[in-house]
């Protein structure tokens, strides 16, 4: 197993050499949000993660309501701006909230997000949602991306897996102090699940 954690702006300034030492493995960052904001952290989270030799994950918090276009483009320019993807680094899409839409068309706008960043930037993005929330139908058709489950109530390294997927990638098992997570798997395994340059 190969453990994680996940930040945000609420987090503020992260001890990534620290949380090295400690052993972690792997990290996301929260990098933007709907089609405009951008985490003021991030920047510096994704050059921290970096220096500290920790697999490197990006992640977009989705706003369904908006162009899923427009708000990969805004993704991909931020990535950019920090310093780009480097083989083996990780991206996702948050995907949790519907924004008042039914559950098709916040599917729909997550398909086409992560379409586009594959496109884009050659890398299939993880998918980080919950239970319930996949169940009411807001994943439908992303059984191909990889499945980050929020499931904090449960044992570490056995979340329930909500359809359409069959099994779970990585397993989000608590959120106090910090949100914490595993892969069941080796740093190899990991990061060929990342970006590869063509």
């Amino acid at each position: 197993m190969l453990h994680g954690i996940d930040v945000s702006n609420w987090q503020g300034t992260v001890d990534w050499a620290g949380h090295a030492e400690a052993g972690l493995n792997f990290a996301f960052a929260k990098a933007t949000e709907g089609g405009h904001w951008t985490d003021k952290y991030f920047a510096r989270n994704w050059l921290g993660m970096r220096e500290s030799w920790l697999v490197c994950g990006a992640y977009h918090f989705a706003r369904p309501k908006g162009d899923p276009h427009e708000h990969a483009r805004h993704f991909l320019s931020t990535l950019r701006s920090a310093g780009g993807l480097r083989r083996g680094d990780l991206v996702a899409l948050d995907l949790e909230r519907n924004d008042g839409l039914p559950p098709e068309r916040v599917a729909r706008y997550a398909r086409r997000w992560c379409r586009h960043i594959e496109r884009q930037a050659g890398v299939r993005p993880f998918v980080y949602t919950f239970e319930a929330f996949a169940r009411a139908g807001n994943c439908a058709g992303l059984s191909e991306y990889p499945l980050w489950i929020a499931a904090p109530h449960k044992p570490r390294g056995e979340p329930v897996v909500p359809s359409p997927w069959r099994d779970w990638t990585i397993h989000q098992y608590s959120h106090s102090p910090l949100d914490r997570n595993i892969f069941h798997g080796s740093r190899e395994d990991l990061t060929k699940l990342g970006f590869h340059p063509r």
